[in-house]
């Protein structure tokens, strides 16, 4: 497949971004393409590993997780900890549900699902306090999120 990927390509994973479940017939039914033609550009966007996989968007509100607040972390010392010991105990926390390495003012960048401001008190003081290597802590509460569609 030559890239940059072609309009219809891009048209394809629009929809797809906007709903992974929709099948080749049905995107072709939409681009005015076959379902094999659609199937094919669909097999070839995934060999190539434009599309590295699919995912189900998980509404963790109605899961009983009203609070998300995401942590700027930087290490106490570096050096001193080594940045995998932080993060294979990092990832250990179910909570955490995202963990991202990061340039500037901290070193990591967490997101944190809690049921509420008190749970999320207990992940604070009793996981994340007691991480290796942990120095200042910010925290920033979620108070909405507009989902925007990627750049394609």
């Amino acid at each position: 497949m030559s890239f940059p990927p072609d309009t219809t390509d891009l048209a394809i994973l629009r929809l797809l971004a906007q709903d992974a479940t929709r099948s080749a017939a049905e995107i072709g039914r939409a681009l005015g393409l076959t379902q094999p033609a659609t199937w094919r550009r669909i097999r070839r966007l995934t060999e190539a590993g434009v599309i590295a996989g699919r995912r189900v968007v998980v509404d963790e509100a109605a899961l009983g997780f009203g609070v998300t607040v995401f942590l700027g972390i930087r290490l106490a010392v570096k050096g001193r900890v080594s940045l995998e010991d932080f993060e294979r105990a990092v990832t250990a926390i179910p909570e955490v549900q995202v963990v991202q390495h990061v340039l500037g003012q901290f070193d990591y960048r967490l997101r944190i699902h809690a049921r509420d401001i008190a749970d999320f008190e207990r992940i604070l003081r009793r996981r994340i306090m007691t991480l290796p290597g942990l120095g200042q802590v910010e925290a920033n509460v979620m108070l909405s999120e507009e989902r925007r569609p990627g750049p394609l």
